[in-house]
């Protein structure tokens, strides 16, 4: 399989005027890349440190559960 240039040339492209222009009523060719679609934004890395507490501590308290059931037993 093999693969050509995604990018059409414009002089084979039909709608195109000369000098890249679209003729009135008629749909452009479509974008070649959308790499650079919108503005980045800025995510935060790791867990947050409240809800990183609250399962840490709901897991030791269900550890701590069967522990005291296993004694107890």
């Amino acid at each position: 399989m093999s693969t050509g240039n995604p990018d059409p040339d414009p002089r084979n492209t039909p709608g195109l005027e000369p000098g890249g222009g679209v003729s009135p009523g008629d749909t452009p060719p479509g974008e070649s890349s959308t790499s650079e679609a919108g503005p980045r934004q800025e995510t935060s890395k790791g867990w947050a440190m409240a809800p990183l507490i609250v399962i840490l501590t709901v897991a030791a308290l269900v550890a701590g559960f069967f522990l005291a059931y296993a004694l107890l037993l």
